[in-house]
């Protein structure tokens, strides 16, 4: 099926907004009666321009590309995207990482260095993107500092997630998909015209599993549940000057993710493991692998939704204004067990409500023959509130080590409210210095308040206790009331871009930039008591960026051969830490950051019918100051410990060194008018490091996994039908998405996805 794409795509020397060319988002989304690569035309400082002629780190992923692929998660396009990682827990624990940089999961008080848009709209938590990407045009990946373009400003990149428009011709498509481990997965979408200057599009879809882990407790498999959501659009068009598009979703998941198995029981020091002697002594059973022990439930819910209006003027002298309008909802609520088949914890967790305004003007001037420009202002405001609990059992001191009594039939809740207010206002030139020569120069200024509190209430439950006890239980879990904190910072960011077109097949530029974000706000009180309200407030992220890069079209447009260096230098690196003490995480900022690399992205068609794609990067992230560290377990839980390590020059939390992604796709045509076609995938990342500690206990190792796809198309009626048989992680590689720090110096992890057969019947009309 030739998919075509209608969207607004505005990139600068680093940044993009809109993009707007009825034509294939990707290589392997071209007819494949093509000889060659169809030109990706993307309209850059809103001129049409080649993708390949575009001076900035970019990938593009489109439908086709997704569907054939079945990327279907915001986990899954690790697999197909360079540099990228996603520490992925479930809705709430997930974060986007962009060159090794953005691994800070959890943090409902701070936003992400890696920004997250969806139509045009910024997410204020990644786990606004945790929803199954159906019914998508395309999705775009940019690298390094971001904001002289886009709305909210970033400091590791930016992925864009952009959702089909409505069509002036009716269209629709309906695809079933069953699968292994109870795997079903169904959609449909319907668009076209409702008058003559007004078109629709719906969509809905529903996802269920059973899930891959073994809860040996009950015989329950767990990891699995039902997400579903629907999207509604319209777009009025009355004139060739004027367009309103309005959007609305929602969606809900009622799962078991994030299920968590045991990776290591940790360092064993003087003869004693602490986690296995503990579990013994509260006379747990420990599993591992696909298995876990739980006595109580996991589950979690999350209901999400928004609305957003984007309207376009082209006014007279070629300039174009647009407005983005936008409101979205967050609501999260967990129900975790202790991990262990004993009663030391009934349920322990965070739930999370947040809800978001936004609203984006932006000016474009008219393509000059020296200058042109891009201005504009952003105001972004997010309320989020959360509340932090836990039911301990009967087996909870001498799980923990405390007095007994301490924590014993205890219950504990806290409260954790911050609203954020963002103003900015940004800019961005070209001067078009020779008809081979460009420079680009950008400028933003960003001023965000936070005002926060944090509190924690009178435990309630437990036996009365007095002395030792009595002090464990007040350090522990006792009344907290941080009072007003507040949060007052001024960002500047910026960028300089040199742009050389040597020739119509080759582009090569050069870039600095730099990106700033404001600081943020703990929304749990961890060791605030001891330390003070302030240490809840953490500092803003400075990143500076140098890039080099060549894009490169050869072969006859048959090869687009595109690899760029950069080098960046983070200070003030925000990032999750965990206290092996008050067994609690936190947010802090993590010293200075080293990410320096190469990037390789290629397409290649060398028969009509073939296309493979090979990306890759090479990715050194290191701290190069982190002398206040958390300590690992093996270091933490020994006599005399200290308060803190240096982690300087070790490896940042996350980032895997090597990264290597292909793919291939090739569709006969035959005289019959049937069009079978295979699909394969590769997807290779080396070791990385599973904690911000760098305990030699939580070391991820690297995997390999491998996807294939067969199918064949046809014509019947006004549309086309698609029966296909797929395979997903072939050899049953079993990996995990991320670890995790626990009580007592073990480490959890969230496994992978195991071998899964599947079919899908897809008909589009």
């Amino acid at each position: 099926m030739n998919l075509l794409y209608s969207r607004n795509f505005s990139a600068g020397a680093l940044g993009l907004c809109s993009l707007m060319p009825l034509l294939p988002a990707t290589a392997s989304d071209l007819p494949d009666n093509s000889d060659v690569l169809q030109t990706i035309t993307v309209e850059s400082r809103h001129r049409s321009e080649d993708a390949q002629q575009v001076p900035t780190a970019m990938s593009v992923l489109g439908a086709q590309t997704l569907e054939e692929q079945r990327l279907y998660r915001l986990q899954d396009l690790q697999q197909a995207m360079p540099s990228v990682n996603v520490a992925f827990m479930h809705a709430r624990q997930s974060s986007l990482s962009i060159r090794g940089l953005g691994n800070n999961p959890a943090s409902d008080g701070l936003e992400g260095s890696a920004g997250i848009y969806l139509d045009n709209v910024y997410l204020g938590r990644p786990g606004m993107a945790v929803f199954d990407l159906l019914d998508v045009e395309q999705i775009e990946l940019l690298r390094g500092p971001q904001g002289t373009l886009f709305g909210k400003n970033t400091t590791a990149g930016v992925l864009n997630i952009t959702t089909r428009r409505p069509s002036s011709t009716p269209q629709g498509s309906f695809a079933s998909s069953v699968g292994e481990d109870g795997y079903s997965q169904n959609q449909a979408s319907f668009s076209g015209p409702l008058n003559d200057s007004l078109t629709g599009r719906i969509a809905a879809y529903k996802t269920y599993e059973n899930g891959y882990v073994k809860n040996q407790f009950d015989g329950h498999e767990l990891g699995g549940g039902v997400r579903q959501g629907v999207r509604g659009q319209l777009l009025l068009q009355p004139n060739d000057d004027f367009n309103l598009r309005w959007l609305a979703d929602y969606h809900e998941e009622d799962s078991s993710a994030g299920t968590r198995s045991l990776f290591s029981t940790g360092p064993t020091i003087n003869g004693i493991n602490r986690y296995e002697a503990r579990a013994a002594a509260v006379g747990a059973t420990l599993v591992d692998g696909r298995r876990v022990n739980l006595d109580a439930d996991q589950n979690v819910t999350v209901f999400q939704g928004g609305t957003s209006l984007e309207a376009n003027w082209n006014l007279a002298g070629g300039y174009t204004l647009t407005s983005i309008s936008a409101y979205r909802w967050w609501d999260f609520t967990p129900r975790n067990d202790d991990e262990l088949n004993v009663d030391v914890m009934d349920n322990v967790g965070q739930s999370a409500r947040d809800k978001q305004y936004s609203q984006e003007i932006r000016l474009a001037s008219p393509v000059g023959e020296h200058f042109d420009y891009v201005l504009g202002a952003y105001y972004f405001r997010q309320e989020m509130s959360n509340k932090v609990f836990t039911d301990y059992g009967p087996l909870a001191d001498t799980w923990n080590g405390t007095p007994q009594g301490a924590l014993n039939n205890v219950t504990s809740i806290g409260h954790g409210d911050v609203d954020t207010d963002s103003f900015a206002t940004f800019a961005q030139g070209t001067w078009h210095l020779t008809p081979r020569l460009d420079f680009s120069l950008g400028v933003r200024g960003t001023y965000e308040r936070k005002l926060a509190q944090v509190t924690r209430n009178v435990p309630v439950g437990g036996a009365s206790v007095s002395g030792s006890a009595a002090a464990a239980r007040a350090g522990r879990v006792g009344a907290y009331d941080s009072g007003g904190l507040s949060l007052y910072s001024f960002s500047p960011s910026a960028l300089a871009s040199l742009a050389w077109h040597v020739n119509d097949q080759v582009l090569a530029y050069a870039s600095l930039s730099h990106g700033e974000k404001s600081g943020g706000v703990n929304l749990s009180v961890a060791s605030a008591p001891v330390a003070g309200a302030d240490s809840l407030l953490i500092g803003s992220e400075r990143a500076n960026d140098a890039e080099l890069g060549i894009k490169t079209t050869l072969l006859d447009q048959r090869l687009l051969l595109n690899a760029n260096l950069f080098w960046t230098v983070v200070h003030g690196y925000q990032t999750n830490a965990y206290d092996d003490v008050t067994l609690s995480s936190y947010l802090t900022n993590a010293g200075t950051v080293r990410s320096r690399g190469v990037e390789l992205d290629s397409s290649w068609r060398p028969v009509q019918g073939l296309t493979i794609n090979i990306n890759g990067s090479f990715n050194d992230v290191r701290y190069l100051s982190y002398d206040d560290a958390p300590c690992p377990a093996e270091v933490a839980l020994r006599p005399g410990a200290p308060a803190a390590c240096d982690l300087s020059g070790h490896a940042v939390v996350g980032a895997s060194k090597w990264i290597y992604n292909t793919s291939a796709s090739y569709q006969w045509n035959l005289d019959n008018g049937l069009q079978p076609y295979v699909n394969g995938n590769y997807a290779w990342r080396s070791h990385a490091v599973g904690t911000i500690d760098d305990s030699r206990d939580a070391q991820l190792p690297g995997y390999a996994l491998v996807n294939l796809s067969t199918g064949v198309r046809g014509d019947w009626g006004k549309g086309q039908w698609d029966v296909s048989l797929w395979l997903k992680n072939a050899f049953d590689k079993t990996y995990y998405t991320t670890l995790w720090n626990s009580p007592n110096g073990a480490y959890t992890g969230v496994l992978g996805t195991p071998r899964t057969l599947g079919m899908t019947a897809r008909y589009d009309f």
